[in-house]
């Protein structure tokens, strides 16, 4: 395998994107005696302390050797986590809140308000499971990011790209041949076809709050009209993005793009992540290589494949030829060392199993501690968040869970949820499943 685990530190001097303000954490904490995975892919510190004041890690390292457990922060509350394993939360960078597969088709009919209560539900799924942060790429938009940073829902702090754009006929155009549009409650049109289209859909987007900027450079296995061989959003459209976001804050563009020339277009674009690369060639790899390309692989979308009685025939075809080309090529990308973001397509598959996602990466190459560095350091600089979250250091954010086994020698348990035992954000516990943390202070009162 060719995957460094090294990491530049000057990498988290880059200014960061959008990082919600997170509720205050629970006090001083001295979490002691966990093994700890810090997310940088370094050794594991088998005897460990972390000490959280409120929203951030002050310390995070070998256990600190003391006559008594709180001295020299004697306000802390200690945690004794002996036999227990601490990781980062993981950021999920592919997610779409406001979907959910096993709710069609009854979710085309529902009213508007159920819908955004629905997101809700799944948002607090995804958390505990254990996941801190995602990037949800269509669907949402600014108003449920806004209320996870307000606290009025409970849920991982968010990126969003509000629409995903496409051409007419292509991934995102979601109409009938007869000409009838198919309700899919998305905020705005996502069509894009001439140049005007492009700037001016990019600005609407920014001023929408979007935080990335999601193209569609192929058609997709769910989509009932295109295939991952037809070419979506063209080379130079990807550019024309580049270049429109580079005049505000350099949103990064994300590219849907499933067939062999549509994943070469997104990259020389400029594209910042090839979201699936199902069918990438060597030709792509080398591009993706050189041009420092993130690959979110959607490994529990592209690894499901649903009874042949479930789907619609097209989609099951689709699925069984698309699943087997992923496997093959996504695993020939990761033995290579292209950098990569775990990302599930969460809505497409269900919520709240997001840490399968590391899981089908060790599957198909990955060793765990390189699949936990996916799905937390490498993530986060996707988002351009390392400098706040990503990696257990100082002065990062209390992003933490606790699982009662060791990933290192076996990552299959974290795909159940259950497992994840504990989960702090921005060092505000959320979650306790076994009543290891001592009771918090009350937090704010949640409104509706």
């Amino acid at each position: 395998m060719k995957h460094a685990t090294g990491h530049d530190d000057s990498e988290s001097s880059r200014a960061s994107a959008y990082l919600p303000t997170t509720p205050e954490g629970v006090g001083r904490l001295i979490l002691r005696g966990a093994r700890l995975i810090d997310g940088t892919g370094g050794e594991v510190v088998l005897d460990s302390e972390i000490e959280v004041d409120g929203a951030r890690i002050v310390y995070a390292g070998p256990a600190r050797r003391r006559a008594e457990p709180t001295d020299g922060v004697p306000d802390a509350t200690v945690v004794d986590l002996t036999g227990k394993t601490i990781l980062p939360g993981f950021i999920d960078a592919h997610v779409h809140l406001g979907l959910a597969v096993e709710d069609q088709p009854a979710e085309a009919a529902r009213f508007e308000s159920e819908r955004v209560f629905r997101m809700g539900v799944r948002a607090n799924q995804t958390l505990m499971a254990g996941v801190t942060t995602v990037r949800d790429l269509g669907g949402i938009d600014r108003g449920v990011r806004d209320a996870v940073e307000a606290d009025l829902i409970r849920g991982p702090r968010m990126h969003i790209a509000v629409v995903p754009l496409s051409p007419t006929g292509g991934h995102t155009d979601f109409t009938l041949p007869n000409g009838r549009p198919v309700p899919m409650g998305l905020p705005m049109d996502p069509i894009i076809d001439t140049d005007d289209d492009v700037k001016r859909m990019v600005r609407l987007l920014i001023r929408g709050g979007a935080d990335v900027i999601k193209v569609c450079t192929t058609g997709g296995v769910s989509s009932p009209t295109d295939t991952p061989d037809d070419i979506g959003v063209p080379e130079e459209h990807v550019r024309l993005i580049v270049a429109e976001t580079a005049k505000r804050s350099r949103q990064p563009v994300a590219a849907h793009a499933q067939g062999t020339e549509g994943i070469k277009a997104a990259v020389r674009g400029g594209a910042a992540s090839v979201e699936h690369g199902y069918g990438i060639d060597d030709e792509g790899i080398d591009l993706m290589l050189e041009h420092g390309t993130f690959l979110v692989p959607t490994l529990s979308s592209a690894l499901r494949v649903p009874g042949p009685r479930d789907v619609p025939a097209y989609l099951y075809e689709k699925k069984v030829k698309w699943s087997a080309i992923a496997r093959e090529r996504v695993a020939a990308a990761l033995d290579a060392g292209v950098r990569t973001a775990l990302g599930t397509d969460a809505g497409v598959c269900p919520h709240g199993q997001n840490l399968r996602e590391p899981v089908h990466a060790v599957e198909l190459g990955l060793s765990p501690m390189e699949a936990i560095v996916a799905g937390t350091r490498n993530a986060a600089e996707l988002l351009r968040l390392d400098a706040d979250i990503g990696t257990l250091r100082s002065g990062r954010l209390a992003d933490i869970i606790v699982v009662d086994f060791d990933p290192i020698a076996d990552i299959t348990p974290l795909a159940d949820p259950d497992n994840v035992k504990a989960v702090l954000q921005g060092g505000a516990l959320v979650k306790d499943r076994e009543a290891w943390f001592p009771d918090p202070p009350a937090r704010a009162q949640i409104s509706y």
